[in-house]
C-alpha cells in the first residue's frame, strides 16, 4: 500500500507526494534520463490561399443571352450585374466573372466550358492567377 501525503502550499494549491513508489523491472522508459525530457515547439503560420480570376472571352458566335445565363447560373450574378459583365466582355474582349481559390475557379471554368460545348457555343472561360 502507498502512503500519500499532502502539503498545502498556499493560495489553494496542494502538493501530492507519493511515498513507496513501486519500481518497474527493466530499464526505465525514458532511457535512464529521468526528468530530461525535451520538447519541440513549432510555430505554424497559415497562409491565405492563392486567388484566381475567372474570365470570359468574347467571340462572335455565342449569344449574349447565353452569356448572361452562364453568369447568373455559375457566378450567382443578378440579371443587371450579369448583363453589365456580358456587355463588358462584348466591348472589351474579356471580362472578370469572379475571384476564387484554385479549386473553385477550376470547377467553375469546367462547368462553363461543359455547358457551352453542350449547347455548341464557342464561349471560352479561363482562369488566371491574381
Amino acid at each position: 500500500m502507498r502512503a500519500v501525503s499532502v502539503s498545502l502550499l498556499g493560495a489553494g494549491t496542494a502538493e501530492f507526494v507519493m511515498a513507496d513508489r513501486p519500481r518497474r523491472a527493466g530499464p526505465p522508459a525514458d532511457g535512464g534520463r529521468e526528468g530530461s525530457g525535451t520538447a519541440v515547439l513549432t510555430r505554424t503560420r497559415t497562409r491565405k490561399p492563392n486567388l484566381y480570376r475567372v474570365l470570359l472571352l468574347n467571340d462572335d458566335y455565342t449569344p449574349m443571352e447565353f452569356v448572361v445565363h452562364v453568369l447568373e447560373r455559375f457566378f450567382n450574378k443578378d440579371r443587371a450585374e450579369a448583363t453589365r459583365i456580358m456587355m463588358h466582355v462584348h466591348q472589351n474582349g474579356v471580362g472578370e466573372c469572379g475571384v476564387f481559390t484554385y479549386e473553385v475557379a477550376e470547377t467553375k471554368v469546367t462547368l462553363v466550358m461543359d455547358l457551352a460545348r453542350k449547347h455548341m457555343h464557342p464561349l471560352q472561360c479561363v482562369m488566371e492567377k491574381k
